[in-house]
């Protein structure tokens, strides 16, 4: 069993519940943790064996193309292809942050992880 983590994946998208959200846009960081099962390609270290991050990369910036109010769905919508498209995967973890929500106040990040 392996554990890959793509980290700190950083797209402009435009998600929110705000029309200013919607039109205007912000930066989302996107973090994927998965396990799949990693003894095939440790053994023949060939790519067409393994779990390819540069297609998950692929599926995540078309999801965040899609615009959303809330962040449980855009969580939820990439949960859904990872299953849908890469079978090998075991277990996932998606975190998708906000990087300036509109709240009248100083913060860095709002955050959503979901697990399945």
């Amino acid at each position: 069993m392996g554990q890959i983590r793509l980290n700190e994946m950083e797209f402009f998208a435009y998600h929110g519940c705000y029309k200013t959200e919607q039109t205007v846009g912000n930066k989302f960081i996107v973090n994927i943790n998965f396990k799949t099962d990693i003894s095939l390609p440790a053994k023949t270290d060939n790519i067409t064996d393994a779990l390819d991050y540069v297609k998950i990369y692929e599926l995540v910036k078309k999801e965040m193309e899609k615009k959303s109010h809330l962040l449980e769905h855009v969580v939820s919508r990439i949960l859904d292809r990872l299953f849908e498209q890469f079978p090998m995967i075991i277990g996932a973890e998606v975190k998708v942050s906000k990087t300036a929500p509109p709240i009248n106040g100083k913060m860095r990040a709002v955050s959503l992880t979901m697990k399945r």
